[in-house]
């Protein structure tokens, strides 16, 4: 059977290609201090599920002060800017076409592969089908890439490089932020947070109840950057306990916008780095926010929005 085992080796070809690229790279003045962070990264795909915590936990801490003392960013490139131009020229919107096999691949595969099946057994994980499917429709993305553009050999790797560095420390900010909500979960925050909303929080009636798990949702993911860290926290200290069993709210409405209120938190911080920062990396930006600035204020109006809509159809 086939289980998220398979991305997690995917993940560190990925970053284990990357801390080779870095550890030749001479261009890079803290080539051998980012090639520590990444190949530290590596081991923990790789190995990680086989070491223990206190491994896990020493290789975590590893990173962490590699990433404290300061990483560097080499200037080796594949193509020049005349060859990227006359190629984005030559293609045009062609170039979108593997972007858009990912996600397409990615619906196709959690529809499809849930059931398959070979004598009565599943080939694939059930409760890990969506993130199978995004890593093989990720491969796949890749394979269409090199068929249409046909680069050097070397491209992916180095220019996979490129951008993770540019992004530095920050690519592991989703992966470590969603681990940190479960732990809250785990630890009983959502509880506390509970005792401090009714606590200190007119919540007497629906509405209250709604603006508090909303606004909540989105400030919560403005703190951890990843909305389903924030969602099991808030979801089990205001939206299961006031909205939907004190004021009897449509659990599936109220979780649905919920989860969607959390997001428009996302558009607002730094700390969803793969939202905001590598967008920025990917255009090559001047100011690292800019991709934030530009959300903000479409963000707060969907939030608004987002309790109108939890007020207005939750309850009926």
């Amino acid at each position: 059977m086939i289980t998220l085992e398979a991305v997690y080796l995917l993940m560190g070809l990925l970053t284990g290609g990357i801390t080779l690229v870095n550890a030749r790279d001479d261009s890079n003045p803290r080539r051998w201090r980012t090639t520590l962070f990444w190949g530290t990264y590596t081991v923990l795909f790789l190995a990680g599920s086989y070491v223990g915590d206190l491994v896990n936990g020493v290789l975590v801490l590893i990173m962490v002060a590699t990433a404290a003392a300061g990483l560097g960013q080499g200037t080796r490139e594949t193509t020049t800017v005349i060859e990227r131009v006359a190629s984005a020229a030559r293609h045009g919107n062609r170039l979108f076409v593997p972007v858009l096999v990912v996600p397409l691949a990615t619906f196709a595969g959690s529809v499809l592969l849930k059931d398959w099946q070979i004598g009565g057994l599943p080939v694939v994980d059930p409760k890990q089908v969506t993130q199978i499917a995004l890593g093989s429709a990720t491969g796949l993305g890749l394979l269409v890439a090199l068929v249409m553009l046909r680069p050097p050999a070397s491209a992916p790797i180095v220019e996979a490089r490129r951008l993770m560095d540019s992004v530095g420390w920050a690519a592991v900010l989703p992966q470590s932020l969603a681990a940190l909500g479960a732990l809250f979960a785990s630890a009983g925050v959502g509880k506390a947070v509970s005792t401090l909303a009714t606590t200190y929080l007119p919540l007497g009636s629906p509405l209250a109840a709604v603006v508090a798990y909303a606004v909540g949702m989105a400030l919560f993911t403005m703190l951890m950057g990843n909305a389903f860290a924030a969602f099991p926290v808030m979801t089990a200290g205001i939206g299961l306990p006031l909205v939907v069993q004190q004021f009897g709210g449509d659990v599936v409405i109220v979780t649905a916008v919920g989860m969607l209120s959390g997001f428009c938190g996302t558009l607002m911080t730094p700390m969803a780095a793969n939202y905001n920062i590598v967008p920025a990396a990917l255009l090559e930006l001047r100011d690292r926010y800019g991709v934030m600035r530009a959300q903000w204020p479409t963000a707060l109006i969907l939030l608004a929005a987002n309790i109108v809509l939890m007020g207005a159809f939750a309850f009926r």
